[in-house]
């Protein structure tokens, strides 16, 4: 297996504080890797590490055989959402376009603005926003927007999809469309996602691996390995319960630790993690 992402020895430290150290990654084509973790335990950093834009404290990060470094156009990277005002001037199309030529210098060519306007017509239909990628950004609901940063980190045609916790503030559907499109994107071009998140349940169907990182630790696994009351109590140094209900995973006992589904646990088992 040729790795899209690899990490060794990998060391993130800020002053006295160590993140994590020791680590080593292998993500290959089409693997989903969920990353879970405590508040503060280096789960964006680590996305910024292999983008580029965070150097390790020690270790190797690379990505397709070749060191990490900022603007590669084998990663996309789909960040958390944020609403825009509705006044922006910029329609879900432009966004898109963005992905194409945000980083180019200057007008494009017009032999390039209409290959340009065929890809990206292209991605808003793997997407499926065709209905309303016309429409301003800034009046598009919050799954409409996500689909659309999908498809703009889609543009460069990426061996790796990183995404930063691109659920927060979705409706179940909404998430349900999102963990789906990134879903089929990787069975249908092997395309690795390396998936931030505060909780398993949404994408624990797809997930092949969990990378969880604690404190300074971390264990990598299939959930069913990781996900288990064993071993979250020796990453938390404290009594933690996981519990399994149908297909959803209950982690009980430290605040930092809950991985619930929001819409169906109590508010003494939210997700914070």
């Amino acid at each position: 297996m040729t790795a899209v992402v690899e990490l060794r020895d990998a060391r993130l430290s800020f002053g006295a504080r160590t993140l994590w150290s020791g680590l080593d990654l292998t993500v290959g084509p089409g693997q989903f890797i969920t990353v879970l973790g405590s508040n503060g335990s280096g789960k964006s950093s680590l996305l910024k590490a292999i983008l580029g834009t965070l150097p390790l404290t020690e270790g190797e990060v690379r990505v397709c055989g070749r060191p990490a470094r900022r603007g590669s156009r084998r990663i996309g990277y789909i960040p958390q959402h944020h609403g825009y005002a509705v006044d922006v001037p910029l329609r879900g199309r432009d966004l898109v376009q963005l992905g194409l030529d945000g980083t180019r210098w200057g007008p494009p060519l017009p032999w390039r603005n209409r290959e340009q306007r065929r890809q990206v017509d292209d991605l808003i239909e793997r997407v499926g926003a065709g209905a309303f990628a016309n429409r301003p950004i800034g009046r598009l609901s919050g799954g409409e927007q996500q689909q659309l940063r999908a498809a703009q980190a889609l543009a460069t045609e990426p061996a790796v999809l990183l995404c930063d916790e691109p659920l927060l503030s979705l409706d179940l559907r909404h998430q349900r469309g999102v963990v789906d499109l990134l879903d089929k994107q990787r069975r249908d071009r092997d395309t690795a996602v390396l998936f931030v998140t505060h909780e398993i349940n949404p994408v624990l169907p797809v997930t092949d691996q969990v990378l969880y990182l604690n404190d300074g630790r971390f264990r990598i696994g299939p959930p069913d390995e990781v996900m288990t009351s064993a071993v979250l109590s020796e990453l938390y140094r404290s009594p933690i319960e996981v519990i399994r209900r149908g297909d959803q995973i209950v982690v009980l006992g430290a605040d930092d630790a809950s991985h619930t589904h929001p819409h169906t646990t109590s508010q003494t088992t939210k997700a914070t993690a």
